[in-house]
């Protein structure tokens, strides 16, 4: 019996990626181990979103090979698509996996084996043979849950859109879209199993459906809010566009689909907007933050936003942050501008120094810390339903940790869990008292 570490890196598609393939392993005979263990067998789903990632990718793979050399080491995922010539050079690798193969994990690990006893080679399949993201969506599914509460389900790959700093459409393909009679088989085999929660997970969730002819995603929403067992529903990332008055309204009545919304915005700037190519103004991303507003109570709004992009003048970033300021999100996640080889953004003039991205990044994250707090105090001696999770130290004490539908972290001391009988999976509702730190409150007894 191998045995088989795996480890991903990067989106939420990766990371339900690895789950599928650790169980497809599993169910085929191998041991699965944890990454920082010693295996026969190492699998990273890597990433390629930014410069930086290739870099960790590159790390993880060469980690794995220095923790067991007589390992078989695969890559797989997103930069085995954007960087195939430096890949077939890195001699930490044994074998290349694209992303429409993973679904073969197992029969491509047989296959190499059984080369491997035939020839004695450490070449593998050859990456022409196994790569590159197809036409069609690669169906996967989850056959048990891959944790205590919650389940990422993938219900498209690929993304049209070709924002000017972004190499996923390369790496990923065209949108494909997950057959709706497979989402609603998978999603109810695992509540069967005790699942409360799920996240709807994909490239660009957004498009769901729009390579049938129409959009599906609300459709899907009403057909999953039916499932037995399932208490919540959640969204990944969303395209403001997508957020019509009719979208909002129709998530609004459906019970189980959180308050809880990532809408990626980038930048408050049309300029900037503009020469990232994405296919929106500030104006209309307002429009689907109020129509949201409208349609729920206080609903978490979170985002991402890049400092720095090339040609980003002080008074670009001033109506970026102005905009932010406006929107008062929840969250934001603040990202320094990087070049991405192979995009157009890395060829733009006008390239920021990383000290005026540090200095905006800087004034984002500050206000961010603020407006993080400000809504968290909204919940201060109200009554929330609490999904709970984890065990986690804070400070000296133990505490089990949960999330309220608007994703606000919630404490209770573990020893309170116990006399209340409340574990990892329960869900039980309760008054918010105070902070705890500053990201997480703490209920009253």
């Amino acid at each position: 019996m191998k045995s088989v570490a795996l480890h991903s890196l990067g989106c939420k598609v990766n990371r339900y990626e690895t789950d599928v393939m650790s169980q497809m392993l599993q169910e085929s005979g191998y041991n699965i181990v944890a990454f920082d263990e010693k295996a026969d067998i190492y699998i990273i789903n890597t990433c390629s979103v930014t410069q930086i990632a290739d870099h960790k990718s590159r790390q993880m793979l060469h980690r794995a090979k220095r923790k067991n050399p007589d390992s078989v080491v695969v890559a797989c995922g997103c930069y085995v698509e954007t960087d195939k010539d430096k890949i077939k050079e890195d001699d930490s690798i044994d074998l290349i996996v694209g992303n429409n193969k993973k679904k073969n994990i197992v029969e491509i690990l047989a296959e190499y084996f059984a080369e491997e006893e035939k020839e004695k080679t450490a070449g593998g399949i050859s990456m022409t043979d196994i790569n590159a993201p197809g036409q069609e969506y690669e169906q996967m599914e989850l056959g048990h849950m891959p944790g205590h509460t919650r389940a990422y389900i993938k219900i498209q790959d690929g993304c049209n859109q070709f924002c000017s700093y972004c190499i996923i459409p390369y790496a990923r393909g065209r949108i494909r879209s997950r057959l709706e009679a497979d989402i609603l088989t998978e999603v109810k085999n695992l509540a069967a199993e005790g699942c409360k929660e799920i996240v709807l997970t994909g490239i660009h969730v957004s498009s769901y459906g729009v390579d049938r002819g129409e959009p599906e995603l609300l459709q899907l929403l009403q057909k999953l809010n039916e499932i037995d067992g399932i208490e919540r529903i959640r969204l990944s990332s969303l395209e403001p566009r997508v957020i019509t008055e009719e979208m909002a309204n129709g998530m609004a009545v459906l019970g189980k689909v959180c308050p809880h919304f990532h809408l990626s915005l980038q930048s408050g700037c049309d300029n900037t907007l503009k020469r990232m190519n994405r296919h929106y103004t500030a104006a209309e991303y307002m429009d689907g933050v109020k129509e949201l507003r409208k349609a729920y109570e206080n609903p978490a709004i979170t985002t991402d936003i890049i400092v720095g992009f090339p040609g980003e003048t002080e008074s670009d970033f001033e109506e970026s942050r102005k905009f932010a300021e406006d929107i008062n999100f929840y969250e934001m996640h603040v990202f320094k501008y990087s070049p991405r080889k192979g995009t157009v953004a890395a060829k733009m003039e006008d390239q920021l120094t990383d000290k005026e991205k540090t200095a905006r990044s800087s004034v984002l994250l500050n206000m961010t810390k603020q407006q993080s707090k400000d809504f968290r105090s909204l919940f201060i001696g109200k009554k929330e339903t609490i999904l709970w999770e984890d065990v986690e130290k804070i400070g000296n004490e133990s505490y089990l940790i949960g999330l309220t539908t608007r994703y606000v972290r919630v404490a209770i001391k573990e020893q309170d869990a116990e006399r209340l009988n409340l574990s990892s999976g329960d869900t039980s509702e309760h008054t918010i008292k105070e902070f705890l730190s500053d990201d997480t409150l703490l209920i009253e007894l």
